[in-house]
């Protein structure tokens, strides 16, 4: 009998899915996927973990992993095929502390840009700026390097490309024109890649019942 799968409730325009969606790719591991409409979230997702937000996985032993952080650790915890995580220790505390920023501070000024309207008194164009600030913050430290910690790919690199990628669609022309050559190239190779195309592909929505695909498809794992 085959072993049970992680189950994955995903969303495919979630940047914090897709991160997640990355990882588990990258690594291999198969889940079973159940692809969720925000405004329709399934009693079952809602059981396993009622914060409501995706992605969360659930393990075959009952365990939840609802942070997409969380999910790429473990799913590269588990198979780490590209070295996603090989960085020296000091890399490593210098791609947490990045990737908490892009959470924790460049985040909230992307919504406020994108949402505007959904949160009172906010000023898209002074959190456009705020965003900006933290863009040229990735400017400095990419210069004529392809990733974020030199010549590699990384986790770090995975965990943040999705959230520029939300706030350079906004308004794209503008982004276009600023002077950011390292992040333009860097998020156009992230956008054009491989592992990006293959995780953006489209699902139904999942209802109880329906089939599950396996996610990544059965001839990656």
């Amino acid at each position: 009998m085959d072993a049970p799968l992680p189950i994955l409730y995903s969303f495919r325009r979630c940047p914090y899915a897709m991160r997640a969606r990355m990882a588990l790719f990258s690594a291999g591991i198969p889940c079973r996927l159940r692809e969720v409409v925000l405004r329709d979230k399934p009693a079952e997702m809602l059981k396993a973990s009622p914060k409501g937000t995706v992605p969360v996985l659930v393990l075959p032993g009952g365990k939840v992993v609802e942070e997409s952080f969380d999910v790429m650790r473990w799913a590269l915890e588990q198979r780490d095929p590209e070295g996603l995580m090989a960085l020296s220790p000091g890399e490593r505390e210098e791609a947490e502390a990045l990737i908490a920023e892009t959470e924790e501070e460049f985040k909230p000024h992307l919504d406020r840009y994108k949402y505007a309207n959904r949160y009172e008194g906010a000023e898209p164009e002074e959190h456009r700026e705020a965003g900006l600030a933290f863009l040229q913050r990735l400017e400095a430290r990419l210069g004529d390097e392809p990733f974020l910690f030199g010549a590699k790919k990384s986790y770090a690199d995975i965990a943040i490309a999705p959230f520029v990628r939300q706030f350079a669609f906004v308004d794209k022309a503008w982004f276009d024109e600023q002077s950011l050559p390292g992040v333009q190239r860097w998020l156009e190779n992230f956008l054009s890649s491989a592992l990006f195309a293959a995780v953006m592909k489209k699902y139904p929505q999942w209802k109880s019942g329906d089939p599950e695909p396996l996610f990544p498809p059965e001839d990656r794992v």
